[in-house]
């Protein structure tokens, strides 16, 4: 649900809103007081400062929308209250986790943490875990407002159908079923080649050679590469457990063995530690293939393409024996979005060699082969395939025939919209809020704010 999300973003980017306020130099005044919650004007300039740095202008305007945000996240942890909710405390612990391991990552360490919110780490744990109860309870709150919607029936859909605007009605891309015969290349001599090209490397540098000049020259890690490998004192969360595992292990100045990742295969050197943090080089290097390894995989391909063609095997036969892709071939090569489950493709969703290989065929024909990457990893790997065009769903406007799920979704979400606005307008009316005249320029999305102000002195 679109709006059921925005108390949510504003409650998280303001947890670091009241610990900044020191740093920033802001005047606090109470701008707003919803039932027995305060609401400052520190609070909503140092979002505005957390807006700027993220290349977002700033105007009188985000101000008005970020105050309503808050007053309306006010709403909604009172009745929490009233309703008896309870924090969800594993919500709580992990959001919690992730922010300090941002901050740590950011700005280098405890101590420039610390420096930079202007008082010790403990304290900020405690703001924060504030922070997350409140919105914990929040969400809570919004669902369970949410609930007293009840199930889309068919008929609800057809009465949508009759009685909205037809040009309101969402439109479909174009969509696309597919399937696929995928070959990979020989990763065990490709993996063993860059094992012996990293212990050569390895071996290099217990020589005297330095790391940072071989990152620069051999790491296919873009980022740190230009670094000399180097990748900033960070929590180790942030990495691949087997990345992390190591680096943590070794004492500073020590050059690991070779650790293997999803990203490829590692060296590593860790220049410092502090707690559950380290600042490390890297080298990392991928498994490399050759012409031949392509022309034996697209050889094969074109054969299996051929027979398919010529009826003597079917697709499904095919992928079955050959493919080796387990995702893929136990259903007769059939592609499945990883992501949402769907065997639709949408045009964004498909890799861009994929797309290319299959944009012009019609239904029933397979692509030449083509070489594209698969899911593993941040990068994928390198994997060989013929792509079969099962179906083409045109673009259009949706229909009660083609589309039902998707218009069933959009009038649940109406009428979640609906039951939130419905909740907001009755609290406003029923809460003692004031607000600030200086906000009274505003111009909110609800009008009911507008009999809120108070008279200046």
């Amino acid at each position: 649900m679109r709006r059921r999300f925005i108390v949510a973003v504003f409650a998280f980017a303001a947890v670091c809103a009241t610990a900044a306020a020191q740093k920033y130099n802001v005047v606090d005044k109470t701008v707003a007081v919803v039932g027995n919650e305060a609401i400052l004007i520190s609070t909503i300039e140092n979002e505005v400062k957390t807006q700027q740095s993220q290349g977002m202008a700033s105007d009188r305007n985000m101000r008005c929308e970020l105050l309503e945000s808050i007053l309306e996240s006010k709403l909604f942890l009172m009745q929490a209250r009233v309703d008896s909710l309870t924090v969800n405390q594993d919500m709580v612990e992990g959001n919690l986790t992730q922010q300090l391991d941002r901050a740590l990552t950011y700005l280098g360490g405890e101590d420039q943490v610390e420096e930079y919110f202007g008082k010790p780490l403990y304290r900020l744990r405690q703001e924060w875990r504030s922070q997350f109860e409140e919105m914990s309870l929040t969400q809570q709150e919004q669902q369970k407002i949410i609930e007293k919607v009840p199930e889309i029936t068919p008929y609800d859909v057809r009465h949508y159908l009759d009685t909205v605007d037809q040009q309101s009605l969402p439109i479909v891309p174009i969509k696309y079923q597919l399937s696929q015969i995928c070959i990979y290349p020989d990763r065990e001599a490709a993996n063993l080649a860059v094992r012996e090209k990293l212990l050569e490397l390895r071996e290099r540098i217990l020589n005297g050679e330095k790391f940072a000049t071989l990152a620069r020259i051999y790491s296919e890690d873009p980022g740190s590469a230009r670094r000399g490998g180097e990748l900033g004192m960070a929590s180790k969360s942030i990495f691949w457990p087997a990345f992390s595992d190591v680096a943590m292990s070794l004492k500073p100045g020590v050059i690991s063995q070779i650790v293997e990742t999803p990203d490829g295969f590692h060296i590593i050197e860790v220049i410092e530690k502090s707690g559950d943090m380290f600042n490390a080089r890297h080298i990392l290097m991928r498994p490399q293939y050759t012409d031949s390894d392509r022309n034996k995989a697209f050889r094969t391909l074109d054969s299996l393409r051929t027979e398919i063609l010529a009826q003597a095997v079917t697709f499904q036969m095919a992928a079955n024996f050959y493919s080796q892709d387990p995702a893929t071939r136990t259903n007769g090569g059939q592609m499945v979005d990883p992501t949402t489950g769907s065997a639709y493709f949408e045009i964004d969703q498909l890799k861009a060699e994929d797309y290319n290989a299959i944009k012009d065929l019609k239904v029933g024909e397979i692509s030449q082969p083509v070489q594209s990457l698969d899911n593993e990893g941040r990068s994928g790997n390198t994997v060989y395939k013929i792509i079969r065009v099962d179906k083409i769903v045109p673009s259009h406007t949706a229909t009660f025939e083609e589309d039902f799920s998707l218009l069933q979704e959009e009038v649940s979400l109406g009428l979640q919209l609906k039951v939130i606005d419905d909740f907001l307008n009755e609290k406003i009316e029923q809460t003692h809020i004031v607000i600030d005249p200086m906000f009274k320029d505003c111009d909110f999305r609800r009008p009911g704010w507008r009999d809120k102000f108070i008279e200046a002195d």
